[in-house]
């Protein structure tokens, strides 16, 4: 693939982490629950990987390639953020990535 990520790529996806890390979710990998920031640590060092190996050049790319599920067994990784009911980590850092562009384009100047 060759991927290289943009300056803005890897500020969202360094937001993304960060978010994840500070939400106080849950996340379950391979059937067992995991604290937010043990989350965060293992899908950094995933990217990380990912980033070595030229595999991410996008947000989205991350969010499929590192944030999905297992690289071991395949299976999707879940979130459970209070007692809200699980979702997969794909919509909710999907979720979390258009809330955060949406933001940000609210932020920008109105041109005319």
């Amino acid at each position: 693939m060759g991927a290289e990520p943009s300056s803005v790529t890897k500020l969202e996806v360094d937001w993304l982490l960060v978010r994840l890390g500070a939400s106080g979710c849950r996340f379950q990998r391979n059937g067992t629950w995991y604290g937010a920031a043990q989350a965060r640590t293992h899908l950094e060092q995933k990217y990380q990987y990912l980033l070595n190996k030229q595999l991410v050049g996008t947000t989205e790319d991350f969010i499929s390639l590192a944030a999905t599920k297992s690289s071991m067994s395949g299976n999707p990784y879940q979130v459970q953020c209070g007692d809200q009911v699980q979702i997969s980590s794909a919509a909710w850092m999907t979720t979390q990535l258009r809330n955060a562009r949406a933001v940000q384009r609210e932020a920008l100047p109105k041109t005319h």
